[in-house]
């Protein structure tokens, strides 16, 4: 019997929807890059981008357990010298863009390289209820209902 390797014509990818209101960042996250990398599929090919579109919608109302969204802290770099950088959870979630929480925390969970960026092409994040991709007919999928941990109540 010889092991079953995906070709471009046996990759079928579908759209799904998640609303992230009250969602648990990190598990929600982990949910997420399982099916960007497509390793929910029996055809789960390691070098082969057959993951799902991902769109997630509320993404500002997405919560931390703990004590994370005063404590959590991310950095970054200018380039300068002594340039360091660092931002809050809390912050970001109540600023401009609060979809880059999940974004990043999303982005380190798929491999770094041409195949992991391709990857994360296929997310789309909107920090509303709204979003263009009804074309698409996007099969929701209830998150908080797999598990009554991915869900945190206020």
């Amino acid at each position: 019997m010889k092991t079953f390797s995906a070709t471009p014509k046996d990759i079928d990818k579908s759209w799904i929807l998640i609303d992230a209101n009250g969602l648990v960042v990190g598990r929600l996250a982990a949910l997420i890059a399982t099916r960007l990398r497509g390793k929910h599929k029996p055809s789960f090919t390691p070098h082969m981008d057959d993951g799902d579109n991902i769109i997630v919608i509320n993404a500002q109302q997405i919560v931390f357990s703990g004590n994370k969204r005063a404590d959590k802290v991310y950095n970054w770099h200018t380039g300068h010298p002594g340039g360091i950088k660092s931002r809050t959870a809390e912050k970001i979630l109540d600023g401009k863009h609060p979809e880059r929480v999940l974004q990043k925390a999303v982005e380190r969970m798929v491999p770094r390289g041409p195949l992991g960026r391709k990857q994360m092409k296929n997310l789309k994040i909107y920090a509303g209820a709204e979003h263009p991709h009804e074309a698409q007919n996007p099969v929701k999928l209830d998150v908080a209902a797999l598990n009554p941990k991915n869900a945190r109540s206020a």
